[in-house]
Order: structure tokens, then sequence, then C-alpha cells
């Protein structure tokens, strides 16, 4: 494995896993309140088109990163829509 790609998937765990406090918080207190429903929605469509090109190109770090990324991001998309409904 190259160092381009070691660093590819350090930056796909890092970034990823920079969703997971708050996927939790969200899941756990059922608080988002302070969660911006448009900024979520769009962010949630930018993973999805990083994730459409990563396996446009076959880049497992965008793959790996953008898969993970997605799920998190649509949990809490998904608490945050659901809470609106209530």
């Amino acid at each position: 494995m190259s160092i381009t790609e070691l660093t590819g998937y350090l930056a796909a765990f890092l970034t990823s896993l920079a969703f997971v406090p708050q996927a939790h918080h969200s899941w756990k207190t059922r608080d988002l309140s302070g969660v911006s429903l448009p900024m979520y929605s769009l962010f949630s469509l930018g993973v999805l088109a990083w994730l459409i090109y990563g396996i446009m190109i076959n880049s497992w770090p965008i793959i790996a990163a953008n898969s993970l990324t997605l799920v998190l991001a649509c949990i809490v998309l998904y608490l945050k829509i659901s809470q609106k409904e209530h």
C-alpha cells in the first residue's frame, strides 16, 4: 500500500469518525435542536455525490469514508425530520 493510499485511508477514517459523536448524541438524547435541516440535507447530498464519484473512479478510501459518513449523516437527518413531524 502506497503512502498516498494510506493518507487517503487516514483522511477517510478521521472525517468519518468526526460524525460519530453527533450521531451518537442525536440518537441517545433525541435533541436535535442545534442541527440545521438544510445543512444536513445538503451535506448528505454532497456525501452521496462523493460516494458516487469514489465508485466511478474505484477509490476505496473515498468509497469507505463516504459510505460510513452517509450512513451517519442520514441517521441524524432522519432523526431531525422525524422530530419535526411530532
